[in-house]
């Protein structure tokens, strides 16, 4: 095993320089970078879109020396064109894209992501503040699906067409067409000051006071503050996994072993759980890293703009939408690597749920 989980960890390394490779060169070729964002800020007096910088002043000194200018920037109309290569500079697009690309490989080796373009902070800061957000919701929403699903899909296995198994696969089915923001919706307005109760709080993980509660009270803020937006998160995460343990479960209890056992004499529970649930559990586990990695990245996004929490997918949505290239490839970068740890991670539970499984001898 240790062998073959080297060679996996290995193979993180060119997965992670594929991803990035085709995402930086597809994101550079496209229109509306960082420069057109800076450009277009200064064309309208704003200062968010120039770092460190006086975006009034340099709008000033632009529109004295204006004039039509070549440029392959379509927000420089009018403006000079020493600002035009100040603000190039500053973004670091004064050098060749192939340059551009080989400083970002070596600096990633590094784990150095810069800073951000268009906020006044590194990437790294940025990540670590809104990693919570969404580690929270991605395990609580994780931890949920698996305690309900689980349970349930084997009880439906067992129970199979019976009245029990019809509306319980109603109400999952219901669940899963409902989108998750609008069950969001729904909560606000029945228990979040809404149009009726006044239960929860509708902004961000913790109150403000958050600092100075005991440590009971802590945990009882924080539960408080995510207990909506973890609902709404895990409303239409059931279904799947519910299904896959029900039918992972069947397809085993009609195998001849099952058979072979009962004719010994074993009872029901002893079948169920030491035989049947070692080997149906094994589909139930490989879906874990697709099922985290939706719940924490994906999937919170929405939930995460409707209740306030600046958690990972609302800043890689806003950094996609600013041309904020140093925080998109960061992120990307973070969740692929996230990503493929999770993949090693469901291939150690395989082999610890069933040793007979040698993924070094094939």
């Amino acid at each position: 095993m240790g062998a073959y989980l080297l060679r996996r960890v290995l193979l993180i390394v060119p997965t992670l320089w594929a991803i990035i490779t085709i995402n930086f060169f597809i994101v550079q070729i496209a229109p509306g970078g960082p420069v057109d964002q800076a450009l277009a800020n200064i064309e309208f007096g704003q200062s968010s879109g120039v770092p460190g910088g006086d975006a009034s002043a340099i709008h000033n000194r632009s529109a004295l020396n204006a004039h039509p200018g070549d440029s392959q920037y379509r927000g420089s109309r009018g403006l000079d064109p020493e600002v035009i290569a100040e603000i190039t500079k500053r973004y670091g697009f004064d050098k060749p894209i192939g340059q551009r690309y080989l400083d970002m490989l070596w600096n990633y080796a590094r784990f150095n992501f810069g800073d951000s373009l268009f906020r006044s902070s590194s990437v790294i800061e940025l990540i670590k503040e809104s990693l919570p957000v969404s580690v929270t919701l991605g395990l609580w929403s994780t931890l949920i699906i698996y305690l309900v699903s689980i349970p349930l899909g084997i009880k439906k296995a067992v129970r199979n067409g019976s009245a029990f198994d019809i509306w319980s696969s109603s109400l999952i089915i219901i669940g899963y067409a409902v989108p998750s923001f609008l069950f969001g919706i729904l909560l606000i307005v029945l228990f979040a000051g809404g149009s009726y109760l006044d239960w929860f709080p509708l902004r961000g993980l913790v109150s403000a006071q958050f600092d100075s509660l005991p440590w009971y009270g802590k945990i009882v803020d924080y539960l408080w503050h995510i207990t909506l937006p973890v609902l709404a998160t895990v409303i239409g995460g059931f279904a799947t996994l519910t299904m896959l343990t029900k039918n992972a479960f069947m397809d085993e209890i009609r195998k001849q072993y099952v058979v072979t056992a009962r004719a010994k004499g074993l009872g029901e529970e002893k079948i169920l759980y030491r035989h049947v649930f070692r080997n149906a559990m094994l589909l139930v586990i490989a879906g874990f890293p697709a099922t985290f990695i939706s719940m924490f990245f994906t999937g919170s996004l929405l939930i995460e703009v409707m209740f306030s929490l600046n958690g990972l997918g609302l800043l890689g949505y806003e950094t996609t939408i600013q041309r904020d290239y140093p925080v998109m490839f960061g992120t990307l970068y973070i969740f692929t690597l996230i990503g493929l740890l999770l993949n090693i991670l469901s291939d150690i539970t395989y082999t610890l749920v069933d040793p007979r499984i040698d993924f070094e001898g094939r």
